[in-house]
């Protein structure tokens, strides 16, 4: 599969990016698209909206997996692509579109020569929310096809065409979306006394938040509390009689979310008492730590020092991915892949170089081959 092909297979894609458990339209394209390849080595099986194929190896001693994500994000595209997003209020911001194009230009390769060992694709959906990577382990084709070892990538808006990153460890972190929502009494703006004014009590939560990670986590560890969004109220001259705050939480370890949303726990109790009202919590999606297999990571490193590639070391970053769920069960490992992109990644003007899908399936590929 060329890089010609490769962009086709990409723009088509990029067209009709779909919400978590909603990929209809792309689950059809995949399977359209698997079906025109040599059948002889693979078995073929969906889950929801997503996909499994495997490719049975010549040797078949060992099984090795493969995750691409498929899902899109709710935002409007701004690019101005001929091929830009069909579905209003929906994009591949994230690059899912290139990492299904990759997982299937490898499959491509293998389908018309498998590798000494069995391959298992798995098309999640769901990455972006509520989350398909943990139930999708569940599944019955897992359970008999369960891979030794398993890899994914993710596009690096920030690194070089040529170029890839990880490091073994930590690599993402946990993250939890936070949801939390006021209620209390509304009022005249002119009678104060008489309401219990859920703006204030709002925003004076979110200042609060703060002081969670500066005075109860340990400084040598690290967590993030954002409050990325605050509704209140309805008009200018009337008390607010609910508030919600939407953020999202992220640790390097899963003892520190634990204690983290214990102390967000713990002070909502407290602002019921001191501002008369109820607070309710849900967290919304949780995503496990992506942590990497040092001997994997190990394997793949001497992958790219055997192509004409630039291995760069990685650092920890706080952002999530629902991946850790499956190197949680399986070892192996997640690397970043140079794109460079201006925007980055969930921006509406995202825009991957292009000739970035063919060094993807070449290292996928020769990575799978060399394991």
């Amino acid at each position: 599969m060329e890089l010609e092909q490769l962009i086709e297979v990409r723009r088509n894609l990029h067209q009709i990016p779909e919400l978590g458990f909603q990929e209809e339209k792309t689950q059809n394209f995949l399977l359209n698209y698997i079906k025109q390849l040599p059948q002889e080595a693979l078995t073929v099986e969906t889950w929801k909206t997503g996909i499994f194929v495997k490719v049975e190896g010549k040797i078949g001693k060992k099984t090795i997996g493969y995750r691409a994500d498929i899902d899109g994000l709710p935002l409007n595209e701004e690019t101005g692509f001929d091929f830009r997003s069909v579905h209003e209020g929906r994009m591949h911001a994230c690059g899912h579109d290139f990492h299904m194009t990759i997982a299937l230009g490898a499959l491509t390769r293998l389908a018309s020569e498998p590798a000494d060992h069995n391959v298992v694709f798995l098309f999640q959906p769901a990455e972006e929310g509520p989350g398909g990577a943990e139930p999708m382990l569940q599944a019955d084709f897992l359970t008999q096809y369960k891979p030794d070892t398993i890899f994914a990538l993710h596009i690096a808006p920030e690194l070089p065409v040529g170029s890839v990153s990880t490091k073994p460890g930590l690599l993402f972190a946990n993250t939890s979306e936070l949801f939390i929502d006021f209620k209390g009494t509304g009022g005249h703006a002119a009678f104060p006394h008489m309401a219990k004014d859920m703006v204030v009590a709002g925003s004076t939560f979110v200042t609060h938040l703060q002081q969670i990670v500066a005075r109860r986590v340990d400084p040598l560890d690290s967590a993030v509390i954002t409050i990325g969004k605050m509704e209140a109220g309805t008009v200018q001259n009337i008390i607010a009689q609910e508030a919600r705050l939407e953020g999202t939480i992220r640790t390097l370890t899963p003892e520190s979310m634990d204690q983290v949303k214990a102390e967000i726990e713990k002070l909502a109790r407290g602002f019921e008492i001191s501002n008369d009202c109820h607070i309710s919590i849900q967290y919304g999606s949780n995503y496990y730590q992506v942590y990497n297999d040092t001997e994997a990571v190990q394997g793949f490193r001497h992958t790219v020092n055997s192509s004409s590639y630039d291995f760069q070391d990685a650092n920890m970053a706080m952002t999530g991915e629902d991946f850790g769920y499956m190197l949680k069960e399986i070892p192996g490992f997640m690397f970043w892949l140079g794109v460079d992109s201006k925007a980055g990644l969930h921006q509406s003007k995202l825009n991957p170089k292009e000739e970035a899908l063919l060094v993807g399936v070449n290292l996928v590929e020769s990575h799978i081959r060399n394991v």
